[in-house]
């Protein structure tokens, strides 16, 4: 493995996944003697994390690190990396947890965790619900990805001030995905058209743990200062919420061979996203027949040429070019937030890269 010191933002990736994997190898052993149901478990969780994903929490949390001066600083580099690859299990659990909620069949062009698990019960003609099988052992899959997660945190080689410092927005990132996604359930459960609450759960579900609180929580390990982490969280509520609408627009209209899901799975699901109350309120004004019919078949209908419409009637709103400006304008907003904070030419140009990537169009 390349020393931390000497890593380039582009490798990060790869060493965190190295990172993970030598996790796993090591938990396995303690994990395996319990019997064969757990190492299956223990399965799920290795090829879920290990099987694809960005890493992107990770490679903010190093941006962080980097940034507040971690390299010249007292804190160990390999410690601040291992603890930045722990946030794979924050992700691993709240995906695994909200491919339940939403009933999703697959995630990254494979089945969903409770999925699998439902498909070997039903393969080995096993007593009881299949499907309710699947569901719990991926709760319990999700939530060993969590204490996981701490346990990784825990035992990265963290200095005490380092474990000290980083306690608060670990805790705080924690708190915020799982607030986000009661925010998300409560919102889809209502049928409520609040932008306030869908931007709540754009800012929490997904913002604040896959940018804003990783840059935090780099930048504490190294021991930033208070303006500096307010610079990086700034950024990092701009950027996260971009990267969120990007990723409602994929949701609707994104390529499956890229997205792994299904063209238009949000609609299928019923998900209230700013996207959609965009396109409801432009329709309103514009095309009221629209926009009941709208309303009407998201979240009801499954049939193809429903699925169709809606993504004709959302397109015909304009509410994706509303979007796509949004998106452009938090994206030069968070990077102008770190050029105008005095902080170091070359983590400014980290960042702006970072952050063009995350919010970029995708098909």
């Amino acid at each position: 493995m390349t020393p931390p010191e000497e890593l380039a933002i582009e490798d990060v990736p790869s060493q965190v996944n190295e990172i993970l994997k030598e996790y796993f190898d090591a938990r396995r052993p303690a994990m395996a003697h319990m019997g064969a149901p757990v190492n299956e478990a223990v399965d799920y969780l290795e090829e879920f994390v290990l099987g694809g994903g960005k890493r992107i929490r990770p490679l903010y949390a190093w941006a962080g690190f980097t940034g507040a001066g971690g390299l010249t600083g007292e804190e160990n580099p390999a410690a601040a990396l291992r603890a930045a690859a722990a946030l794979e299990f924050i992700q691993a659990c709240a995906l695994v947890h909200d491919d339940i909620i939403d009933a999703s069949d697959s995630r990254r062009g494979s089945p969903t965790v409770h999925r699998k698990a439902e498909a070997h019960h039903r393969h080995r003609s096993w007593e009881g619900d299949a499907a309710a099988y699947g569901t719990s052992m991926a709760i319990l899959v999700g939530d060993l990805a969590l204490a996981w997660a701490d346990d990784m945190l825990a035992d990265a080689g963290l200095s005490p001030a380092a474990q000290q410092r980083v306690r608060e927005p670990w805790r705080a990132m924690r708190a915020e995905v799982i607030g986000g996604q009661m925010l998300d359930i409560s919102l889809e459960a209502s049928g409520a058209e609040s932008r306030e609450l869908a931007e709540s759960v754009n800012r929490f579900k997904t913002a604040a743990y896959t940018i804003e609180r990783p840059l935090h929580i780099g930048a504490a390990i190294a021991g930033g200062s208070p303006e500096l982490v307010e610079a990086f969280r700034a950024y990092g509520r701009d950027i996260g919420v971009a990267f969120q609408l990007r990723d409602d627009l994929l949701g609707v209209y994104g390529d499956p061979q890229v997205t792994g899901k299904p063209a238009g799975d949000d609609l299928r699901e019923g998900k209230v996203t700013v996207l959609l109350i965009t396109a409801l309120e432009n329709l309103d004004s514009s095309d009221p027949d629209a926009a009941r019919e709208l309303r009407r078949l998201v979240g009801a209908s499954e049939d193809p040429s429903d699925i169709t419409t809606m993504m004709d009637s959302i397109a015909r709103s304009g509410a994706p070019e509303e979007i796509e400006s949004r998106i452009d304008q938090l994206t030069e907003s968070g990077i102008g937030r770190v050029r105008a904070a005095g902080i170091e030419a070359s983590t400014v140009e980290v960042l702006e890269n970072l952050a063009r990537t995350a919010t970029a169009r995708r098909k």
